[in-house]
């Protein structure tokens, strides 16, 4: 029963981690490099409709969802016989820590600050500023963190009692 559940989470956890880099890479090359192309008051509220838009339960459920399937990974794999426990855990914390942590402690306060950003003043301007410069740095780690996880989790897998 444990091999089951740490190779179904551990192939969550790959599965989920590759779909939040994707979403997290295409914020980086098209996104914030499209809004930058545009007048600031337009670029801050159309990164505040994003920002607003991506709080939806199938996001949601996609980001913890994957944080929660790398912890069981990671907790349920050493009791088993099956892949390579130390290759899961670092890709459980590589998505746990490089992706979720980051967007929780760095890209969120980010986000809320510019969601309470007048986009007509200067103050707003600077807001901006100083949002495309610090954002997209941690979105970068974190989609690095995410695709690595994905790779690691899937060489940590190894023969899977799933098939």
């Amino acid at each position: 029963m444990i091999d089951r559940i740490a190779s179904a989470s551990t192939l969550v956890g790959a599965i989920g981690s590759a779909l939040m880099a994707g979403v997290l890479l295409a914020f980086s090359i098209s996104v914030l490099p499209g809004l930058k192309t545009l007048p600031v008051p337009i670029a801050i509220s159309s990164m505040q409709s994003a920002n607003a838009a991506i709080l939806n339960p199938l996001f949601l459920i996609l980001f913890m969802g994957t944080a929660l399937s790398c912890v069981i990974a990671a907790v349920s794999t050493p009791f088993t016989d099956r892949g390579h426990s130390a290759l899961i855990i670092a890709g459980a914390m590589l998505y746990v820590i490089g992706c979720f942590a980051v967007t929780v402690t760095l890209n969120v306060p980010l986000n809320d600050a510019l969601a309470a950003a007048d986009s007509t003043t200067a103050a707003g301007a600077a807001t901006w500023e100083e949002f495309t410069t610090k954002w997209v740095l941690w979105n970068n780690i974190r989609t690095a963190a995410a695709t690595a996880a994905c790779a690691v989790l899937i060489l940590g897998q190894g023969r899977s009692v799933l098939g």
